[in-house]
């Protein structure tokens, strides 16, 4: 087919050009805040947004270098969450820790019992629970309590957010069933769900509804103001992890080994894939990235999909079990696995860039902040990793 080829009407016109000229300097404007809504330098939740997608803005060099590590006083099972220039971390010890971005202590403060829960830092405050089922408030430069709430089970799951008419809102789940919500500057009670069973992983957070997964088996829609069921999505057996949600998607696996994506409108699964094979559990939670999606089992694969029909288009064998959630940062995704190996491989293709070998296993997932990667070990330490 031959291609017309001469200047198109209207392009002669110069109103129509400034018009035209507006108009696509605002869909870049659109379409850019949409794309790195998350800055590049900043991963304040474990997943790095609301959502849960487990993207980052940043450009991670090929082959990054070990630039520093810092001891903890135990296992570290938690994530990291960087904001404001400070690196926040909490260890089995009991502690949450507070480093600057060269690894030195800022702060640390005792909880009183292990914290395997990531933090979540929001408006100079960081929020995190531990193993006696507390959440703390605490001022993220000075490492000052400002609140505690009690759950009645252990957290294991981050807190997320949400700000609605005035009120921030932070919500975080408990092995005691229930959905927790309080208000962000006092710690107050707002209100309590109650599930089926223990919550495990964080919830994600869009246009004012919570979504979790369970023991329970069922993906539930919560309304962040009134904590009332919107919906509940019958889904899986057991969901260990974090759901990961886009454009009315939630996408999770489960502990049989299936991955879901669920139509949240319709409250019901689109596409279902599952390694018949092996069956092993997905205990990670799934990262995003244009029409892919990847997620890790515990059969020692990464997964890479098409997020719009579960189509798989790429894995790569890790070498050993997974538990931490991959991260997507540009053109590359990071995984870890519980040999203690941490890889980079190529977003389209899955083909190795760069590998670390910690030696000690690793069961959450690294941020990525500043071309940056940082990650927690079983060995106690904090590692940095960039140019």
């Amino acid at each position: 087919m031959q291609r017309e080829t001469g200047t198109p009407e209207g392009f002669n016109n110069p109103m129509k050009m400034i018009r035209l000229n507006t108009l696509f300097t605002f869909l870049f404007l659109l379409l850019a805040h949409h794309t790195f809504a998350q800055s590049s330098s900043s991963w304040a939740i474990f997943r790095g947004n609301q959502q849960l997608n487990g993207i980052s803005g940043a450009k991670i060099p090929d082959h990054p270098k070990l630039l520093w590590t810092f001891q903890t006083g135990d296992n570290i099972k938690s994530a990291p969450v960087i904001d404001q220039g400070k690196v926040v971390i909490g260890s089995t010890d009991g502690l949450i820790y507070c480093l600057s971005l060269e690894g030195k202590l800022l702060w640390k403060f005792e909880t009183g019992n292990a914290i395997e829960a990531p933090a979540l830092i929001h408006k100079n405050t960081v929020y995190a629970g531990n193993l006696d089922g507390s959440l703390f408030a605490l001022d993220l430069n000075s490492g000052e309590k400002k609140w505690e709430y009690k759950t009645d089970n252990q957290i294991i799951g981050s807190a997320n957010w949400w700000e609605d008419g005035g009120t921030t809102y932070i919500f975080v789940g408990s092995y005691d069933y229930y959905l927790h919500c309080v208000d962000a500057n006092t710690g107050t009670a707002k209100w309590k769900y109650e599930s089926d069973n223990f919550i495990n992983g964080a919830a994600a957070c869009q246009n004012g509804k919570i979504f979790f997964g369970g023991c329970d088996g069922f993906l539930h829609v919560v309304d962040v103001q009134t904590g009332k069921a919107d919906k509940k999505i019958d889904v899986a057996t057991y969901v260990p992890g974090s759901p990961a949600v886009e454009s009315g998607k939630a996408y999770l696996g489960d502990y049989d080994g299936r991955f879901f994506e669920v139509d949240i409108a319709e409250g019901k699964t689109t596409w279902v894939w599952e390694d018949t094979e092996t069956n092993l559990p997905f205990l990670a939670s799934p990262a995003i990235s244009g029409d892919r999606i990847f997620i890790a089992n515990h059969n020692k694969l990464l997964y890479c999909f098409n997020k719009n029909n579960g189509e798989k288009l790429w894995e790569y064998n890790t070498g050993s079990r997974v538990e931490a959630s991959p991260v997507v940062t540009k053109d590359k995704v990071i995984v870890p696995n519980m040999r203690g190996d941490l890889v980079l491989v190529g977003l389209f293709d899955g083909k190795v860039v760069w590998t670390y070998e910690i030696g000690s296993q690793i069961i959450s997932n690294p941020a990525v902040a500043g071309d940056r990667i940082y990650v927690g070990a079983y060995d106690g330490l904090v590692y940095c990793f960039g140019n």
